[in-house]
């Protein structure tokens, strides 16, 4: 079962990494269209802010690329220098995406509040897994496979937080892209293009999620069968 499981984990990876680089064409293309508004990522990202009622969250820019996220424990937007200081479709996509993120967290979002819960969790169960999985693999073959379901544990917490993520981020784009089409931020040929910026940063989610699902069942397979072997 090691063997599939490998394998099913280098097909992720694979499409992982095309998806990725899909994301960052995408991102470069339409990071090369300037914006109608002239309005930089900071200033669409005040203004969302603003006009959603939000006065506390403080827009920053940080180093990297594609390093944009949003901070709930210290209610920061923090934008990648090509978003920040971007006049391009790709920077207000990016921008009112994160921004999403703080209305979510304004507004309480259910799923970013569990989200955010699960974060000590899975910072815990990140560190251990692996380790706890090989080990249980190896002492399973030994007939004692109490280590390895601790590692599937382990696992199930990090598969758990994956899955809450991917209505949390489709939710922020929806948001972004709503606001970008009300406000009029973005024309009618922009708001497609934002729109298809954001749809692929989405997929890079959704792949991950599938490779966590399908990994962690074949852990589960794995367990199943070494329990049988020793009945």
């Amino acid at each position: 079962m090691t063997g599939p499981i490998m394998i099913v984990s280098l097909i992720f990876l694979g499409i992982s990494m095309l998806v990725s680089y899909v994301l960052k064409s995408r991102f470069t293309k339409y990071s090369r269209v300037p914006l109608s508004s002239g309005l930089s990522g900071r200033e669409i990202a005040e203004k969302m802010l603003r006009e959603n009622g939000i006065y506390d969250v403080k827009v920053t820019s940080v180093d990297g690329f594609l390093s944009d996220h949003y901070n709930p424990a210290n209610k920061t937007v923090n934008l990648s220098p090509d978003v920040y200081n971007g006049t391009s479709v790709a920077a207000a996509a990016v921008a009112a995406h994160e921004c999403g993120h703080a209305v979510q967290h304004a507004q309480a979002y259910t799923p970013l509040t569990l989200r955010s819960k699960l974060v000590p969790a899975v910072q815990f169960s990140s560190m251990l897994v692996n380790w706890v999985l090989l080990i249980g693999i190896i002492m399973a073959y030994s007939g004692n496979t109490t280590v390895l379901l601790i590692g599937i544990i382990l696992m199930a917490v990090t598969v758990l937080f994956t899955l809450i993520t991917l209505p949390v981020e489709f939710d922020a784009s929806n948001r972004a892209l709503a606001w970008l089409q009300h406000t009029n931020v973005t024309n009618t040929t922009e708001y497609p293009q934002a729109k298809d910026a954001l749809k692929w940063a989405a997929t890079t989610y959704v792949v991950a999620a599938l490779a966590a699902v399908v990994t962690l069942i074949q852990y589960i397979m794995l367990f199943m069968n070494m329990q049988r072997r020793d009945e």
